[in-house]
């Protein structure tokens, strides 16, 4: 979401600024840091980035802070760093031009409506482009910053969405790629005056009908709205591609509650292995928070437990960072840090024996690979259809086009392989 966010900023002063990219922050005559605030570091490192920009660039360029940290933090990143000249929230990206021609500009309202705005067009990718449905989050989830930087969750009308796809693809883009914190609450609400009775899975079919096409994934989905609508249109529709990230955040059901993320384990469980079901080649990744205030040894077990029973492809598995605004940050009872990193370390030791169990699964299999990246050492990059990253020996002559590759030496991070002629 914020690479989107990057390049809705990149038009915004590439047509109405005339700012062109400039791959030297020496001679810039602008410097935007596009912000994360969902764990501890990337705030940090903020400012220590600000202070190494205010070094180096030269007299009279501008910085400006942009997206969760500039929603969190407002006015204070001037105290903190007043080398900065604007700061622009997450919700506020339309407002960019303003906010260059403005000294000491700020907005950070996260009530800020920009579902209808008509971004201009840039995308960083010539073959993948990423489409916003939705904007802000309505979970409550009590460890996350999130709706508190984000705002509230407002659905981009439809035909928007279309059309937008239909751009991209026209341009190129045969893979469509649907952002959004919840993408599978679709349609929940949209702006004032409009009345559109659809959900996710209805706007996966329309997005598919667009002939140039070829691909379509999303992220994230959450486990409480993976209904059997939207996970047999995911099994069924042979655009949409076979990947499905499942934030379980935690297998433990007390645990789960004290998060307020409204599923259970056993949902969980259910929905992942009814995926499976449907689709048995399935690529199944997760988020996992680990050391969650009160998460006892017990807890920890569920959520080994649903390691086990899942298999994930893949997990991004962190220590619990407290954020400020969330409910969890006032708990008393956090959990000890040697603990936590102990819990870690096992979850992720144990992650990299199932990755190697499922790596060696995939020697001498043929995926369809659509190729979008080149790599060092005449390696060409690409992803199968269950979101491998797959690399082989090419040039660019390969970019855009999907064929099929044999996997020679399949690793836990990438496959590498040979194109099948």
């Amino acid at each position: 979401m914020n690479t989107r966010d990057t390049e809705h900023m990149i038009a915004e002063l590439s047509s109405k600024d005339n700012y062109e990219l400039s791959d030297d922050a020496k001679t810039a005559d602008l410097i935007m840091i596009n912000t994360c605030s969902v764990r501890e570091k990337p705030v940090n490192k903020l400012f220590s980035e600000i202070g190494v920009f205010n070094k180096i660039k030269k007299e009279g360029a501008k910085i400006g802070i942009c997206g969760c940290t500039a929603s969190h933090l407002g006015d204070e990143i001037f105290k903190r760093a007043p080398s900065v000249s604007f700061v622009l929230g997450a919700r506020n990206v339309s407002k960019v031009s303003q906010a260059v021609k403005t000294e000491k500009f700020i907005d950070v309202d996260i009530g800020y409506d920009e579902s209808t705005y008509a971004f201009g067009e840039f995308r960083g990718s010539r073959y993948k482009a990423y489409v916003n449905i939705s904007i802000g989050c309505d979970k409550k989830c009590t460890y996350c910053i999130v709706p508190h930087t984000r705002g509230d969750e407002i659905s981009i009308p439809s035909e928007l969405i279309v059309q937008e796809a239909r751009e991209a693809a026209k341009n190129g883009a045969k893979e469509i790629f649907l952002l959004g914190q919840n993408v599978n609450n679709y349609g929940r609400r949209f702006s004032l005056k409009r009345d559109e009775k659809i959900d996710f899975s209805d706007l996966l079919n329309l997005i598919s009908e667009i002939e140039e096409v070829e691909r379509i994934r999303f992220t994230s989905p959450h486990p409480l709205h993976m209904d059997d609508k939207f996970l047999e249109t995911f099994a069924s529709n042979p655009k949409v591609c076979k990947s499905m990230h499942m934030p379980l955040q935690s297998g433990s059901t007390h645990i789960l509650e004290e998060m307020k993320r409204g599923y259970t384990k056993e949902w969980f469980l259910n929905r992942a292995l009814k995926l499976r079901e449907l689709v048995p080649d399935v690529s199944i990744s997760t988020d996992i928070i680990v050391a969650f205030p009160g998460e006892s040894d017990e807890d920890f077990d569920e959520s080994m437990d649903v390691l086990e029973k899942v298999k994930f492809e893949q997990i991004f598995a962190f220590k619990y960072s407290a954020r400020p605004l969330t409910k969890a940050a006032e708990f008393t009872n956090q959990v000890d840090p040697d603990i936590a990193s102990k819990r870690l370390k096992k979850l992720q030791d144990r992650q990299n024996e199932i990755l190697d169990e499922i790596s060696d699964l995939k020697k001498d299999k043929v995926y369809n690979v659509y190729f979008e990246e080149l790599r060092n050492n005449g390696l060409i990059a690409g992803r199968s259809d269950n979101n491998a990253l797959v690399q082989v020996e090419g040039s660019e002559e390969l970019l855009g086009k999907t064929l099929k590759v044999k996997i020679t030496n399949p690793r836990r991070l990438a496959l590498y392989g040979e194109v099948v002629k």
